[in-house]
């Protein structure tokens, strides 16, 4: 029995969601359907990556993942499918599975060329992207959809920059449903550059931290805090509140970390 995910800007007001569901369904009767978000922000293939990124590994290996983040027909424009760490991804080739690659190359990689249902033209997640995904999932070969292809579209994201091996700039990637702020900082590249080193964390409105926190709840209520999370990325918090709202932090903002010598 396959295991496909869903991870999409279809929202729940709408009834897209329930027709992918449904379209799956009518192709793979037996299949095991997880959500892992349909509330990405519309077209936002960073958000999705982010998303998909920490949440894919989680799942068995074979595990399809299906990505209904910008899919709609473009003039040359195309859908793939890969096979990247065990897992496979089938969505557009906007660049999101370049950003989930990162600097990895992918297992395997095919242009999808399944034919499009004309009563699907302006709905190909439900269709071409469904048929790809419920063929992997029930064992087929992820070459059997199409052509291979060396890699996906490029889409860099916004990486963190590096001062005289003492300042760390980055930026806001995300925001968490309990309005923890996430950094592009990970936690490989802030142990590497600090050494051991003292830090201050700068940010909006002067905002500083200069401790490291393991875990939420180390701070009173309400007092601000960082710390590396489950998704080894730096946060922004605030025990039991809302950080962004309460610290003015959005996405994409800047925040930078300086480390300094003893």
């Amino acid at each position: 029995m396959g295991v496909i995910t869903l991870t999409t800007d279809l929202g729940y007001r709408d009834f897209y969601q329930a027709a992918l569901k449904g379209s799956i369904i009518s192709l793979l009767p037996d299949v095991r359907l997880f959500d892992i978000s349909h509330e990405i922000p519309s077209f936002n293939i960073q958000n999705a990556a982010f998303i998909l990124q920490n949440a894919y590994h989680y799942f068995p290996k074979n595990t399809v993942h299906l990505i209904g983040i910008d899919t709609v027909f473009q003039e040359g424009g195309s859908y793939v499918a890969m096979k990247h760490n065990g897992h496979y991804f089938v969505g557009a080739d906007n660049g999101i599975f370049s950003i989930i690659l990162g600097d990895d190359k992918a297992e395997e990689l095919v242009e999808i060329e399944v034919m499009q249902d004309l009563r699907f033209l302006h709905f190909p997640l439900a269709d071409i992207l469904a048929k790809a995904a419920c063929h992997i999932a029930k064992g087929g070969d992820i070459n059997e959809l199409g052509s291979k292809i060396d890699e996906p579209l490029k889409k860099k994201p916004l990486l963190p920059i590096i001062e005289n091996n003492n300042i760390i700039k980055g930026h806001v990637s995300y925001i968490d449903s309990f309005g923890n702020v996430i950094s592009n900082i990970s936690k490989d590249l802030f142990n590497q550059i600090q050494k051991g080193r003292n830090f201050t964390l700068f940010f909006k409105r002067n905002e500083t931290i200069e401790k490291m926190s393991w875990h939420y709840n180390e701070v009173s209520e309400g007092e601000k805090l960082c710390l590396f999370g489950i998704s080894n990325y730096l946060e922004i918090a605030i025990n039991k509140g809302h950080a962004s709202n309460l610290l003015g932090l959005h996405q994409d903002e800047t925040i930078m970390v300086k480390f300094l010598d003893r």
